[in-house]
């Protein structure tokens, strides 16, 4: 016992961080039993029936998220960090939704946003604990991820369970590959037709991009005409339309938010 307690106290913080799963393979196992992945990639679904009745491997893997501290955390690369508050949203956004099942399948709520309050909305909610303390969804995104990292793909990772949101992967975000994850989350979101493109009256996108506008570029919709060009292969399905999107006044307006809940059942209905 005294041996183990001398290596216990010689052991740094970083050697001690090295003990989470850096490949949330948990988490990974959770989102390819229970996301359906449709036209041809661009969209997902989640079957929250089934992931509400069998719940234990998600409950297992936001155990091990909620077990971080802040000093493990200081210690991992600026990869390491985003993937793990990129998967904590999506994996407790997850328990949110599950965790009131009952309600949506009685017809009491139908999307997320009725799981709030007449004060509190639900990402305003501290119903999980990351990083030492009781958190929100909106501290995730709104005061850690935004804040400590210069990183508009997010918009494209972050899924809060809403039909108009980007897919969810059928995968977690892990460090060695998330520049490469990113970018096919952003190029995949650009090329779903029932979110963004191009058409007779301009160019069109999610109203995501014109919540967080100021996360891309000036943070004005000529950030978001410079931004969008990048992405012309997704966005354009002829030449033509590439060519209207390099117009530096071509027109913008954003679509309609759907937010009913991304679930496998609607998918079946419609």
């Amino acid at each position: 016992m005294r041996y183990l307690m001398l290596i216990l106290m010689l052991m740094t913080p970083c050697a001690i961080s090295q003990t989470f799963d850096h490949s949330h393979q948990r988490f990974t196992e959770v989102l390819q039993q229970h996301v359906v992945v449709s036209d041809n990639g661009l969209k997902s679904a989640v079957d929250y029936a089934a992931l509400a009745d069998s719940s234990d491997a998600l409950n297992t893997y936001l155990d091990q998220l909620a077990s971080v501290n802040q000093g493990q955390y200081q210690q991992w690369n600026e990869n390491q960090q985003l993937a793990f508050l990129i998967n904590a949203y999506n994996a407790f956004t997850l328990q949110l939704i599950i965790s009131n099942w009952d309600q949506f399948k009685s017809g009491d709520v139908e999307s997320i946003r009725d799981l709030g309050s007449l004060f509190t909305s639900p990402w305003e909610q501290d119903f999980f604990t990351l990083l030492g303390t009781k958190r929100t969804l909106d501290w995730l995104e709104h005061e850690k991820v935004r804040v400590d990292f210069d990183e508009p793909r997010i918009h494209a990772a972050l899924v809060c369970a809403a039909v108009s949101c980007p897919k969810l992967r059928a995968e977690a975000f892990v460090a060695d590959e998330l520049e490469q994850q990113l970018e096919d989350q952003m190029v995949s979101f650009l090329h779903d037709r029932d979110k963004n493109g191009i058409d007779e009256k301009g160019l069109y996108l999610s109203k995501i991009f014109d919540w967080y506008a100021e996360d891309f570029k000036q943070g004005n919709e000529a950030g978001i005409r410079k931004y969008m060009r990048q992405y012309a292969q997704a966005l354009a399905d002829n030449e033509g339309q590439r060519q209207r999107l390099t117009e530096t006044d071509i027109a913008i307006r954003y679509t309609h938010y759907n937010w009913q809940l991304n679930s496998r059942s609607r998918l079946q209905r419609d």
